[in-house]
């Protein structure tokens, strides 16, 4: 159903497309946008996103000439560290989300990114493919290089973000070129009869591309072609005026007269504008249905059908199938292609006003909260138990390497967390806790804490792309450096020490890790096993079930950075920080089991107990 195509019209262009077909039987046939628009768009992105990073780090850096104090100082630089990280990987899902698909770049370049089935792109398929960015975009070593390459592989120029999303980049119609102002022969019911069509189709569209160009072209070449069209044309048609550019005006809109009057309709076949007369006099009956309809559905796609009156609703229905009626129509009396692109984009606005999920009203954030996130993370339990043991694992091999062999810290650990061990034997025997940071310091600390922890958990959840290699790899990872470092802290006696850092905020931070590598190995089976569905389908099926845990892994990982920051790295007693441990483990408990109830309820499968995944 869903090809790539070429424009049969123009087939000398190397112009990618895709055909959708809607509800209503009709195509509707999307431009691709090519790597080099997509690249350009993406450099004018990057370059307000730095500047937006450039202007956060001035305003943070000018705090000491406002005089805000030591503690205000301390919150507006923990925003500005938040708000930077926000606007690095929110950036583009937020535009895309909330803009129709578009990003400030993509406005400018005039493209779009739109579902594979021509909807409006959704919130959880710009996330997820947004997300992937750090593959396609950031990947060490080789920034954009898999983008573009995957851009040049795929047949629908898809990225990886996009497969994962379901998504593809399209060229914007161009809506505002609209079908012109109407001429005033359209006032008058009934055209005069002038006798049938003098041009061919050919000569006719040729004569009306020129016109529509005049202005456009070089002055010199201007006058040449408008002298060659004048002497081509006055054998037949004598000219009234030495100027070329007048005659051909006003031959321009003796002929439109004459194609839309009734007599033109009797023309022979084989007679000068036998297709083009029809489908003159279709455009002018229709042209100003054609416009009204494109406003409300420009006006819906964006905002949505609930902003039309409950009644207005039907009759925006029937109008749009009659739009998509006069497109087949339009194609079989062979009008003018920039009509018909005119008129894929009317259909294509209608159908994504009509369809799109943005008409429904949108569940409130605390049920994704407490009930939709925690439910695809129990959905996951198999993933994510993988995930656990591919850290836990190497986490005890690591401690027992480290506690076995002690001489191996000053070879394979950084030497600065050797120095934090020797220096915690010390602090211990004199009584002073891990972090007491100054309390200005702790919403700097939360923030970056924050931050850093959802950087590792987003780099956990896209390496699923890899078909989960790079995912197992930062699991394992962090797994060996958590187990060493917790080994050689207890190989200095400062065991005790270190568990009361990190009680308070540890069980939340090591589960949304778990929870991201779960959501990565859900990418990952999906390339690996699909099962009966193909390999896109899946990835799509599935990623929609990741970006849900990702919103688990956030909410968790906003929390534990919260408490790291703010309590852990304080000197608040031991008892009150291994109390909030206990805390959030029965917090955890809770949360996983809404989701368990949301799911034992609704009947989902993948639950322990359930239906098989």
């Amino acid at each position: 159903m869903n090809a790539p195509a070429r424009d049969p019209v123009r087939p000398a262009e190397l112009r990618q497309q895709l055909d959708i077909e809607t509800p209503e039987h009709v195509a509707v046939r999307l431009e691709l946008a090519g790597v080099g628009s997509r690249a350009a768009a993406a450099l004018v992105d990057t370059l307000i996103v730095v500047a937006l990073l450039v202007l956060l780090q001035f305003a943070a850096g000018a705090m000491d000439l406002w005089h805000l104090g030591a503690a205000l100082e301390g919150w507006v630089l923990a925003f500005a560290i938040l708000l930077s990280f926000l606007t690095f990987f929110g950036y583009f899902a937020a535009f895309e989300a909330l803009n129709g698909g578009r990003t400030p770049g993509k406005q400018a370049l005039g493209i779009r990114v739109v579902m594979e089935t021509g909807h409006a792109v959704t919130p959880t398929a710009a996330m997820v493919r947004n997300l992937v960015r750090l593959l396609d975009c950031y990947f060490p070593l080789l920034p954009f290089l898999p983008g573009l390459v995957m851009v040049f592989l795929q047949r629908r120029n898809q990225r990886l973000g996009d497969l994962a999303a379901g998504t593809i980049v399209v060229r914007d119609r161009p809506v505002d070129w609209g079908l012109g102002p109407l001429p005033p022969a359209e006032v008058v019911p009934e055209p005069v009869e002038t006798g049938p069509p003098e041009l061919s189709d050919e000569e006719f569209r040729l004569l009306d591309q020129f016109l529509a160009r005049s202005g456009q072209l070089d002055a010199a070449l201007e006058v040449r072609l408008a002298t060659e069209l004048a002497r081509r044309f006055q054998d037949r048609i004598p000219r009234r005026t030495a100027d070329a550019d007048a005659y051909l005006t006003t031959l321009h809109a003796e002929e439109q007269r004459k194609r839309r009057s009734r007599f033109a309709t009797r023309a022979q076949a084989g007679a000068a504008g036998r297709t083009t007369v029809t489908a003159e006099r279709f455009v002018a009956g229709k042209r100003v249905a054609w416009a009204a309809f494109h406003a409300v559905a420009t006006r819906v796609e964006r905002a949505g059908v609930g902003t039309l009156a409950p009644g207005e609703i039907p009759a925006f229905a029937a109008r749009y199938r009659e739009v998509t009626a006069d497109l087949a129509r339009a194609r079989t009396y062979g009008v003018d292609p920039r009509v018909i692109e005119y008129l894929e984009r009317v259909v294509s606005a209608g159908h994504n006003a009509l369809y799109r999920a943005r008409g429904r009203r949108r569940a409130p954030l605390a049920r994704y909260l407490i009930r939709d996130f925690p439910a695809a993370v129990v959905q996951s339990w198999r993933q994510v138990l993988a995930a656990f043991l591919l850290f836990a694992v190497p986490a005890v091999v690591g401690y027992g390497l480290i506690r076995g062999r002690p001489e191996l810290a000053d070879e394979v650990m950084p030497p600065v967390l050797v120095s934090r061990a020797e220096q915690a034997a010390e602090h211990e025997a004199r009584g002073i806790g891990y972090g007491q940071s100054p309390g200005e310091e702790l919403p700097v600390i939360a923030s970056a804490i924050i931050s850093n922890n959802i950087g590792i958990a987003f780099w956990a959840f896209v390496g699923g792309m890899l078909a989960g290699t790079l995912t197992a790899l930062v699991l394992v990872g962090n797994g060996v450096s958590l187990g060493m470092g917790f080994g050689l802290f207890v190989n200095y006696h400062a065991g005790a020490y270190l568990a009361t850092f990190v009680a308070g905020h540890g069980i939340l931070e090591l589960t949304a890790i778990f929870i991201a590598g779960g959501a990565g190995f859900r990418l990952a089976g999906a390339l690996l096993l699909p099962g009966d569905l193909t390999r896109a389908d899946a990835l799509v099926l599935e990623g929609r079930i990741a970006a849900r845990m990702i919103g688990a892994v956030v909410t968790l990982l906003a929390l534990a950075g919260t408490i790291e920051g703010l309590l852990s790295a304080s000197d608040a007693p031991g008892a009150l920080k291994y109390g909030v441990c206990a805390a959030t483990v029965a917090f955890l408990g809770l949360y996983l089991w809404s989701g368990w109830r949301y799911l034992q309820q609704s009947g989902e499968p993948g639950y322990p107990g359930g239906r098989p995944a």
